[in-house]
């Protein structure tokens, strides 16, 4: 069987790296949330943001899925609406294996790990698993789940050009109130 397809294609192959996890078994409205927490973080500074999650240091902010989620004091850090945040420990743990995953397979490449940033995670539901629950009066009651597909990529990030403190290329943009009134003054 050959490689699966990825949602999006790196617009420069040789500078990212990718991983993905198919039918992960942890509910995919916390993952989505994990997910969305890590989006655009450096992979060294994510790593350290799930080990704190973890342990309880900084919490996961709950945005979108929000039903029966609880409120704490770290959600104020993250403007997490409603104060709503929570610790979701094993999606936190997929997440880590997959950004390991991800750190390996930039080695393997030859990137350098320091400067490789998060540009792409995408969290997908999977086919829900089915299980049953045996209810009073002889009936049964479908118990399913609902796993998820995630998919991760890093782009290495290069120090960009440092823009020239030129003034005479500076251009001003002024209004025409602005204008007239210079008209008015002289130079």
């Amino acid at each position: 069987m050959g490689h699966g397809k990825y949602a999006i294609e790196a617009d420069n192959p040789s500078k990212t790296c990718k991983a993905r996890g198919s039918h992960l078994r942890t509910h995919f409205k916390k993952m989505r949330e994990v997910g969305n927490a890590i989006k655009g973080m450096p992979l060294k500074r994510a790593q350290k943001y799930l080990e704190n999650v973890l342990d309880f240091k900084q919490a996961v902010a709950f945005k979108r899925f929000t039903g029966g989620c609880g409120r704490t004091a770290q959600a104020k850090q993250l403007k997490a609406p409603g104060s709503q945040a929570g610790w979701p420990i094993k999606p936190t743990k997929f997440m880590l294996d997959l950004l390991k995953n991800l750190e390996s397979n930039a080695e393997v490449k030859g990137l350098d790990v320091d400067q490789l940033v998060l540009s792409y995670v995408s969290v997908n539901k999977s086919k829900q698993m089915r299980r049953r629950t045996y209810r009073a009066h002889g009936r049964i009651n479908a118990y399913m789940s609902s796993p998820c597909h995630v998919e991760l990529m890093c782009t290495e990030e290069t120090e960009g050009v440092k823009r020239a403190n030129d003034s005479e290329t500076k251009q001003l943009r002024l209004s025409r109130k602005k204008v007239a009134q210079m008209r008015l003054k002289g130079p």
